[in-house]
């Protein structure tokens, strides 16, 4: 058994048994799991190695890239700013970001970009990774290009492009970058260390990515005008991009965010929390109900496998995440396998963060072990 750092309430013992097995099985090279349930923080573990040649031990303050993961801080600052009356999740996009209602767009909800219902899952060619790093570049070619499926139709997943569509909604009217927006009105009140751009005082600490096998995509059989291999191609990433300065740095609200469970159950215990969390009041009750109004329930076009999607999050449904029990529970994971889950009946929320990505893009066989644990625990 590997030792495992940090505290653990005796209830939830069995999560700490499962990363230390997890470590020294090698499944896992560093990794945390952090709970809260009813307001408190029940568990908060860390253990393992922060690089691959185990010189550096993952500790209290390691940060590594949790991918998709970072949508879940993204949407829930979206939601914050819908509590606060400065947009409206129903309102068209336009309404903001006058420039992304062309080409068929007018009628695209602000609802739609966060339930990944848009029509505009990817940019279009042709484009690179590097744009991404380029806000007034990538956010203007967003706003230029029509949707690739009717709006509010159907989902399909908003891999890259999420942070960007939502996060200039979030500069239209606050003036702030999505980054900047998060770090001052969430994670500065709740001292949740979650990055969205990384700033280089922070490099010392991070914890690089190992990894995963191939995605099951085969690009070269799929027609290039499907929603798919537009999604995947638009752009392409190796996960090694992770591992450079500039990704770091730029404004990724999709994919770049650096932090640990800690840091991610803390930015989003508010939702599981009645709105609030450490004395800070971040939602109300119309707006945490808000993330439980279907607005698409079925294949996603682009990932090909059922998701149930809310207003922010993805729901329970009984196929493609059957750890998670019946009620309203929200959640959303990362590529190689991160995981946050909220359960607003219960008043969990469990989050999993590690450097070694496994195989998939949401979840995997070690995340999912963790939340039922943590759920047999409450139950």
């Amino acid at each position: 058994m590997t030792n495992i750092e940090g505290r653990c309430a005796k209830k939830f013992a069995r999560m700490k048994d499962l990363l230390a097995t997890s470590l020294a099985a090698g499944e896992d090279l560093g990794a945390s799991v952090a709970v809260s349930w009813k307001g408190e923080m029940v568990v908060d573990l860390w253990g393992g190695w922060a690089d691959e040649a185990r010189t550096r031990p993952w500790t209290e303050h390691t940060l590594t890239n949790v991918w998709s993961t970072t949508k879940t801080l993204t949407t829930f600052t979206a939601l914050v700013m819908h509590a606060r009356g400065l947009i409206d999740v129903h309102a068209p996009v336009a309404k903001y970001w006058p420039a992304f209602g062309a080409n068929g767009k007018g009628d695209v909800r602000v609802r739609h970009l966060l339930s990944h219902t848009s029509g505009v899952s990817a940019w279009a060619q042709p484009v690179v990774v590097e744009d991404l790093y380029d806000w007034d570049k990538s956010t203007a070619m967003l706003a230029a290009q029509p949707p690739w499926w009717a709006p509010g139709s159907a989902s399909g997943y908003h891999a890259l492009n999420q942070g960007h569509l939502v996060g200039e909604v979030i500069r239209q009217v606050t003036g702030r970058k999505l980054g900047q927006y998060f770090a001052q009105e969430i994670a500065a009140p709740l001292g949740a260390d979650f990055h969205i751009g990384l700033a280089p005082e922070h490099d010392h600490r991070v914890s690089p990515i190992v990894p995963p096998p191939p995605l099951p995509i085969d690009l070269a059989a799929m027609d290039p005008d499907s929603v798919p291999y537009k999604t995947f191609t638009g752009p392409a990433p190796d996960a090694t991009v992770a591992w450079s300065e500039a990704w770091r740095r730029a404004d990724i609200g999709a994919a770049n965010g650096h932090g640990n469970a800690r840091a991610v159950t803390t930015a989003l215990s508010a939702l599981a929390n009645g709105g609030e969390f450490q004395g800070v009041k971040l939602l109300d009750q119309e707006t945490i109900d808000l993330v439980f109004q279907e607005q698409a329930n079925g294949i996603d076009l682009a990932l090909g496998i059922p998701l149930r999607w809310g207003i922010g999050f993805a729901l329970r449904e009984d196929v493609t995440m059957p750890c998670l029990p019946s009620g309203r529970v929200c959640y959303w994971g990362g590529w190689g396998g991160s995981l946050a889950v909220m359960d607003v009946d219960r008043k969990l929320c469990v989050s999993y963060m590690m450097n070694k990505m496994g195989p998939g893009i949401i979840g995997g066989p070690r995340s999912e072990a963790l939340v039922r644990a943590a759920f047999a625990a409450i139950d």
